[in-house]
């Protein structure tokens, strides 16, 4: 009797100790594919199953459901894991919970519905996210301009929007490429899209597009930016009812004294900027801080600022990374001068001795935007034509992670009515 009932507790004992959950960890030592980490997270939701992101702890862990599907995904996909048994899981759990560490746990609802804003027959290494989303295995939806004025962004959850310019000035790429056939091409394409859906200038229907995607972060909806993205999209929305573009971009001269007439009210990000008039010059506005940086290739790195996860779990959950100091890289639009950035906008990573900040977050509304300067966080200075960036070669990445902490972001939030 007393060897069936020792068998029965050993059995019992047995069973809690089993193992029913699996941590990602995402601590630099630990995982092999950081980028991969989060298309495990993602196709686990997709799934209708619950993750618990782990924030500050071991670099922003992930604790799933363990299930034989999941290991062997996890496998598949080259993702490092570690098996935990439900006490450990809770042990876990209770030392993120205390008030004297700087943790806590984000329960992930739903798998994001996410579009890429961007024009069609684009490839997929011209742009950052929709590498690091194909990478990652992360599944999204190609939207352009028919789509957004169509009013089908209420179908998705998260935007990005791919290096764009909302200005109409062509990305100021006139001194440059004007006699390039790729930029004489893409020139005709957008006069004649502009024309099927009834504007008569390019700028204005690229403001309509930036009203319709302002409306939609209004409304409940999550934005990501990079690049030339960022500055085109507020400076065209400060720039309604202004005509701010020289003849060789829409066929007449500009407004006299249009930068009077700037709006900064209409803006989500900058204000006080002064815009660069000259068609000859490869730049928008003074809100870049390109031409004016003194940062060597070997010292440009950003910092990235800690918040407390149990106070301020939003910010916290976009700055996690296995390392605070983050590799600096160029772009049209590279990073925003600290003196122009609205009060109001977070600024999640900066380099302070040259008064940029590179990676900012702000509230629209209901919904939230995150603007990241720059244009490949492997590539440091990508140029027209450039070979793609083979993410198998950076798996670690620190920048390429910011981006993949906004996709997941809005996961944390319960589904908002967009209107």
């Amino acid at each position: 009797m007393i060897k069936k009932i020792s068998f029965l507790f050993l059995f019992l004992f047995s069973l809690n100790a089993f193992a029913s959950y699996i941590l990602i960890p995402m601590d630099a030592e630990s995982q092999k594919e950081h980028l991969k980490a989060y298309g495990i997270t993602y196709w686990v939701l997709e799934k209708q199953q619950k993750v618990k992101w782990l924030l500050n702890y071991r670099g922003g862990s992930f604790l799933l459901p363990d299930t034989a599907e999941t290991q062997k995904e996890c496998q598949i996909r080259g993702v490092s894991y570690e098996v935990l048994s439900d006490s450990k899981t809770e042990q876990i759990l209770l030392d993120i919970s205390s008030p004297s560490k700087n943790m806590d746990a984000v329960v992930l609802e739903k798998a994001p519905k996410i579009a890429v804003y961007t024009p069609k027959g684009n490839l997929p290494w011209d742009d950052a996210v929709t590498m690091v989303l194909t990478y990652a295995e992360i599944p999204y939806t190609t939207v352009y301009d028919e789509e957004v004025l169509s009013d089908q962004l209420i179908l998705y959850d998260w935007l990005h929007l791919h290096h764009e310019d909302f200005t109409g000035q062509y990305g100021k790429f006139y001194r440059a490429y004007r006699s390039a056939p790729w930029y004489i091409k893409e020139k005709r394409k957008a006069e004649e899209l502009a024309a099927k859906l009834g504007y008569n200038k390019v700028s204005e229907q690229k403001l309509a597009v930036a009203k319709k995607i302002r409306d939609y972060v209004i409304g409940g909806g999550f934005m990501f930016a990079m690049c030339s993205a960022t500055d085109s999209f507020d400076i065209a929305l400060s720039a309604e009812g202004v005509d701010i573009c020289e003849p060789m971009f829409d066929g007449d001269p500009s407004e006299p004294g249009y930068q009077s007439k700037i709006d900064y009210s209409k803006t989500f990000a900058f204000t006080d900027f002064v815009l660069e008039r000259s068609p000859m010059v490869y730049e928008f506005s003074s809100i870049d801080m390109t031409t004016k940086r003194k940062v060597k290739k070997e010292t440009d790195y950003f910092s990235l600022m800690d918040y407390s996860a149990k106070w301020d779990p939003i910010p916290t959950m976009l700055c996690q990374n296995h390392t605070s100091l983050v590799k600096g890289f160029m772009g049209q639009t590279t990073s925003f001068a600290r003196d122009q950035i609205k009060s109001n906008v977070l600024v999640m990573g900066e380099n302070k001795s040259n008064g940029e900040a590179r990676y900012i977050h702000g509230i629209k509304g209901k919904g939230f935007f995150t603007f990241f300067g720059g244009h490949d966080p492997e590539d440091y200075q990508h140029r027209v034509g450039d070979a793609p960036t083979e993410l198998a070669l950076h798996p670690k990445s620190p920048g390429y992670r910011l981006i993949l902490n906004n996709v997941l972001f809005p996961a944390a939030k319960k589904k908002k009515q967009k209107t």
